[in-house]
């Protein structure tokens, strides 16, 4: 998915910046809670960020990770709603922050934002919809190989052969992200460890084989 940051046109992106003030935040730390209403909408200029819910019974599962050029805490400028899921900084972010009215009233000013924004909001539910279909029918391997090929594509480092997948995420995190439960993944790391397909470190992994991860998707 192309970043919005990227979809502005330079007036668009002048005007924005111009309305925005600059935030840090380290990592661990919190840019948005589920259940408030912010008063701010973010784009992410450098890091990334992990955003996830918590069920009934308290266990936290990853919905997405956005990194540079994304924007965050865009729903609740557009319906003053609360979050439904809560923001944290996987690792120190810098972002630029505008208030809700300054970005309502961008939106109106630059047609070309509102239009960007709309293609932001319709490439998040595609690919959404396509996570759904595409995890539906795989067992518990397929889904934690089809999440780390998603990764090794968006946040991996490497050329041809091995891939280092940058991301700093717990078995926790990836078992939420895949809908599973902590012990499939463990299961699922070790068999794949195994077989020679990944090397993995904490909160590192290294791919060696994404052939084989893809097999294990079909």
């Amino acid at each position: 998915m192309t970043p919005f940051w990227e979809l502005l046109s330079p007036d668009a992106a002048a005007a924005l910046r111009e309305r925005s003030g600059r935030r840090s935040y380290a990592r661990g730390q919190a840019l948005m809670h589920s259940g408030q209403v912010p008063h701010d909408v973010l784009v992410l200029r450098s890091g990334r960020v992990k955003v996830s819910a918590t069920t009934e019974s308290g266990r936290d599962v990853l919905l997405a990770i956005r990194g540079p050029g994304d924007l965050v805490g865009e729903l609740s400028a557009l319906d003053e709603r609360p979050r439904s899921a809560s923001i944290v900084a996987l690792e120190p972010v810098e972002a630029l922050a505008i208030a809700h009215r300054y970005f309502r009233a961008l939106l109106e000013q630059h047609p070309s934002m509102a239009l960007a924004l709309l293609r932001m909001l319709s490439d998040r539910l595609r690919d959404a919809d396509a996570k759904r279909i595409q995890i539906a029918g795989y067992t518990a391997m397929g889904r934690v190989a089809f999440c780390l090929l998603e990764l090794c594509e968006r946040f991996g480092a490497g050329g041809q052969g091995a891939v280092d997948i940058t991301l700093p995420l717990s078995q926790e995190e990836l078992a939420g992200w895949a809908g599973v439960s902590l012990e499939s993944v463990g299961r699922s790391l070790q068999t794949m460890r195994g077989l020679g397909w990944i090397e993995t470190r904490r909160r590192a992994i290294r791919v060696l084989d994404r052939d084989a991860l893809r097999a294990a998707t079909t």
